[in-house]
């Protein structure tokens, strides 16, 4: 069972890691770039060995897998004893990311919200990543359900109000495909949970097969920005936040409505052969 004070009270400072422009470059080819190898846009996020000389670039998202399993504690510490499952990210970049680099992660809790004994439990972290001098490169802001771990007794307090997408039709619809073997590729970036790649685990977990991770649909709804409002400049984006509803199974066409309000972009993605909404209450603010 949850202890509300002692998790509360979690918090890890200064874990190190690295990661090499490989690692880079795999992100980018998790999340789907570079399917086209003539698209000269997406190649300059999987491709260094170029006729021109130009500088790798990195896809902002990269920042949510640069320092996987950064966590305050263990699921075990925490009283946790069943499935957890993604619920929202919210990356706010302060610098752009290297290609390479050695960071540390600071981790801490910003809250548990006890939702009742068959309801479950909502944990948020926070992250933040360091470069090498100490000067932060992106904050994280997660948020967990953890389904199996209410009626803990701890408060069930608000949560930050979600983005409301406008009323109006979209600005632009966009699709963009998802490889069957997609969730292979994306569980080389760190999340090898076997729910996206077991079929006999996916069908007792209730899935008629592994589903895409969450922070690939993630990672998918950046590349969106980047090639419709932010012209395939990762500094131009500022913060890329979004809630997810629903999983996507690898092969599907995951379709993205945007909005743009001056450097406001909402945004929320669909799968329209399966009607059923992935993303929803998606943020992203430019610079």
């Amino acid at each position: 069972m949850i202890d509300y004070e002692k998790v509360m009270a979690m918090r890890k400072d200064g874990l190190r890691y690295s990661y090499t422009d490989r690692d880079v470059m795999l992100y980018a080819c998790g999340i789907g770039m570079g399917a086209d190898p003539m698209e000269e846009n997406e190649l300059a996020f999987v491709n260094e060995a170029t006729a021109t000389v130009r500088p790798l670039k990195v896809v902002p998202t990269f920042a949510s897998v640069a320092a996987w399993g950064a966590e305050p504690g263990t699921s075990r510490e925490m009283g946790l004893t069943g499935v957890v499952l993604d619920g929202e990210r919210d990356i706010t970049f302060h610098k752009p990311l290297p290609t390479a680099a050695n960071i540390t992660a600071d981790v801490s809790i910003l809250g548990v919200y006890d939702k009742g004994k068959d309801t479950g439990a909502v944990i948020r972290l926070r992250t933040v990543l360091k470069d090498s001098d100490g000067l932060a490169l992106a904050t994280l802001v997660s948020s967990y359900f953890a389904v199996a771990d209410g009626g803990f007794g701890g408060p069930c307090g608000a949560q930050p109000k979600a983005h409301d997408v406008p009323s109006r039709s979209p600005d632009q619809v966009i699709d963009i495909p998802t490889r069957r073997d997609q969730a292979l590729i994306y569980r080389l970036c760190g999340d090898r949970y076997a729910l996206h790649s077991e079929p006999q685990f996916a069908r007792r977990a209730g899935y008629a097969q592994p589903i895409l991770h969450g922070m690939c649909t993630y990672g998918i709804t950046c590349r969106a920005i980047l090639q419709t409002y932010a012209g395939y400049e990762p500094v131009a984006i500022r913060r890329h936040a979004a809630r997810f509803s629903a999983p996507v199974v690898p092969g599907d066409i995951v379709t993205l409505e945007l909005w743009k309000d001056g450097n406001v972009i909402s945004f929320q993605a669909k799968v329209k052969e399966r009607g059923v909404t992935v993303i929803k209450n998606g943020i992203s603010v430019l610079t």
